[in-house]
């Protein structure tokens, strides 16, 4: 039986990789120090091969007993919580990820980074392969994300070159699912709560800047062959389905049947303008890519805000 470890694992991301290696067999410890998880995102797990430890991976972490693999999903992830935490945001990319790789060392374990498609900055170069380099202002707000991860990045490929560590990178594009935190500033959580409520839309700029929209479960699919793969550079995970936020708003207002209004509000700095993965690298390597549609994942997602705002279903086109 694997016996895995993942950082970060009461948030959105972590969790639901907690369940889906438990599905495969892992014994699973999830470590979080729930500055932006919950332990509402893994409370329903009910497995003797599932255990969780409160604890911030910047100290020493030390787990007893021999681990397979390190999932490292520790991190704020969305804009409000890594602008709320900046300090914390860069000690988790930073001393996190060293902590983390010593164990990975110790232990003999496959080492997972969960990077993320903000390493490429506002680019240049659209879509993204892993190869560009990226466009990155390092002393914006935004920049304590963007250079939390590239050390992390950095850091990683370090550890497999000078102590062999065992190490994949993925890279993760915009992510949306069931579990994610109401208005935690990213665009589906944003968006759906003010759809439902028949609140206004909040669009930050004209809303033609794009996303592109992996729904989890498909995320989930990628990051798993990742780490049973050996491929020690980064890969892009995400859909290459391109959409403008206004397209993304239209389609909530869609499957709600909401009448929101859309309010525009002044663009944050350095938010960038395109953002869509090239994929091919994982389309060979891993035989993968995504297969749920945006409107079939809205329609999961929109149902589960729906129970959790404690809302009914009237109205609904879905």
């Amino acid at each position: 039986m694997p016996r895995t470890l993942v950082t970060g694992g009461a948030g959105f991301l972590g969790s639901h990789l907690c369940e889906a290696l438990l599905r495969r067999g892992h014994e699973v410890i999830a470590m979080d120090n729930l500055l932006t998880g919950s332990v509402d995102n893994i409370s329903h797990i009910r497995s003797d091969r599932f255990s969780f430890i409160r604890y911030d991976v910047t100290n020493y972490v030390y787990v007893d007993g021999p681990l397979d693999y390190i999932l490292h999903f520790a991190s704020p992830a969305s804009p409000r919580d890594y602008l709320e935490f900046p300090i914390q945001t860069l000690k988790v990319g930073s001393l996190g990820t060293h902590k983390a790789l010593g164990l990975a060392r110790e232990k003999k374990a496959v080492f997972l980074l969960a990077s993320t498609s903000e390493v490429y900055g506002d680019p240049l170069v659209h879509p993204q392969p892993e190869t560009y380099w990226g466009n990155v202002d390092p002393v914006s707000p935004r920049g304590v994300y963007d250079e939390a991860k590239r050390f992390a990045e950095a850091i990683t490929m370090a550890y497999h070159r000078s102590h062999g560590v065992d190490t994949r990178i993925v890279r993760i594009f915009n992510t949306y699912g069931p579990r994610m935190r109401p208005e935690d500033g990213r665009a589906v959580p944003a968006f759906v709560p003010q759809a439902l409520r028949g609140e206004p839309i909040t669009v930050f700029g004209d809303g033609s800047q794009t996303r592109s929209f992996c729904y989890v479960t498909d995320l989930v699919d990628g990051i798993l062959r990742l780490l049973e793969s050996g491929i020690h550079t980064p890969v892009n995970i995400g859909n290459p389905d391109e959409r403008t936020i206004l397209e993304l708003v239209h389609a909530i207002l869609e499957i709600t049947g909401s009448d929101s209004a859309v309010v525009h509000r002044p663009l944050p700095v350095n938010d960038p303008k395109v953002r869509q993965p090239d994929i091919t690298l994982a389309r060979i390597r891993l035989e993968w890519e995504p297969k749920v549609s945006l409107e079939d994942g809205l329609k999961t997602t929109i149902d589960w805000f729906r129970r959790k705002l404690g809302m009914s279903d009237a109205g609904s086109r879905a």
